[in-house]
């Protein structure tokens, strides 16, 4: 069995790609930019060369895009877009076309000069990262699923605050399933509000697999629980410190054998901007006592929060006080000097590699999603999954 996970952040794009065959040690990986960042190199280029530009494609992630697109029209160049591409920088086509970007259709595309450089927008580019491992003799002809993560804001009505509206989004999901793999989907599930996991699910209609996409920050945590000094902790904090936004989980004793089955049982998400390390801290010690309160972080700009479970989660009395993973986690790494009592963080290496936590959570995700797939994955997510051969002896 073959799946290919990708993980879709804003510095870069994760890509693991899964043989029931192999340890997961033993898998291939990439690490490369993000479609975000490489919209970004492209404006700058385009900029550089005075070239007008169409964005075409489907909706994708924001940040380094859409400040490479301000700063190309600030230059006084012209820039295009296709409905769905302009999403990428605001769901409100209206305020799109204020910030100066041209909203067009294809068919207006088309009609565009020759010298008019067309960039098309996607989070998943299947053919780009086919083409990446057949450059190593890899081919992705045949594969069993695919699964990817991407961050979804969410389609907010114009009244609607964003942050609230994807608060909202998290809580619903929440109260139906309990535990991390209520944030993914099979393709044909997706929610209508969600157009970001929706533009990818258009993205790979030509792939002849079933497809999973989740977000981000789950799959990341998800992940990490796989780590084996996390595996041995009945309840356990966790937090994701992320480019853009922090998210932590308080995760109850696991209600089976999987780490995937632990309950939630409280969680809050930030922006990493906002944060500082004292701040995040006593964010972190409110949620494991119980007493952090959804005003707490929506007022301080934030998403928001819920608590389920108002006993106190004791901290110092393990080996660790929170597992963290994402890429900005040296927040919580160096106590301050002179600061008392700081939280002991612990940095999960799932299946030794950190960079891929969030393709580790996909893969537990698809056992969720897919169950005809669940059992070699369980296995090789229980260590017991490969048969121990090399790459070389599996062809």
């Amino acid at each position: 069995m073959r799946i290919l996970t990708i993980d879709i952040g804003t510095g870069t794009q994760d890509i693991y790609l899964y043989d029931s065959r192999l340890d997961l040690e033993n898998g291939f990986k990439l690490i490369v930019p993000s479609p975000t960042m490489i919209v970004y190199r492209r404006l700058q280029e385009a900029a550089r060369r005075g070239e007008a530009v169409a964005l075409t494609g489907v909706t994708m992630g924001g940040g380094p895009s859409g400040w490479a697109a301000e700063a190309y029209m600030k230059a006084g160049l012209p820039l295009y877009a296709t409905p769905p591409a302009a999403r990428t920088f605001n769901d409100d086509l209206a305020a799109v076309q204020a910030s100066g970007i041209q909203v067009i259709s294809e068919e207006e595309v088309l009609g565009l000069p020759a010298q008019v450089r067309r960039l098309r927008l996607c989070d998943f580019d299947f053919p780009a990262i086919a083409t990446a491992f057949a450059a190593f003799g890899v081919s992705l002809n045949q594969l069993d699923a695919v699964a990817a993560a991407v961050f979804d804001h969410g389609a907010a009505p114009p009244e609607v605050s964003d942050r609230q509206f994807r608060f909202d989004y998290l809580e619903e999901r929440l109260r139906q399933t309990n535990r991390l793999a209520a944030f993914a989907y099979r393709a044909d599930q997706i929610p209508p509000i969600m157009t970001r996991l929706q533009a990818v699910a258009d993205s790979a209609r030509e792939i002849d697999a079933p497809l999973v996409v989740m977000d981000t920050a789950p799959a990341a945590i998800l992940g990490s629980l796989f780590d084996p000094q996390a595996r041995r902790r009945k309840r356990l904090l966790a937090a994701n410190v992320g480019n853009f936004h922090t998210l932590a989980f308080r995760l109850g004793a696991p209600e089976g054998d999987s780490p995937a089955s632990r309950p939630i049982e409280g969680v809050f998400e930030h922006h990493t901007g906002l944060l500082h390390r004292a701040r995040l801290e006593s964010l972190l010690r409110a949620l494991a006592a119980g007493q952090l309160r959804h005003a707490d972080v929506f007022n301080d700009h934030g998403h928001g929060a819920l608590v389920y479970q108002h006993e106190a989660l004791p901290l110092g009395e393990a080996d660790f006080d929170v597992m963290v993973s994402g890429p900005r986690r040296a927040m919580l790494h160096e106590a301050l000097p002179g600061e008392l009592q700081p939280l002991r963080p612990y940095f999960a290496v799932p299946f030794g590699d950190m960079m891929i936590a969030g393709c580790f959570g996909l893969l537990a995700a698809t056992a969720e999603r897919l169950p005809d797939l669940a059992g070699p994955i369980w296995r090789s997510l229980s260590n017991a999954g490969g048969q121990g051969k090399p790459p070389w002896e599996t062809d």
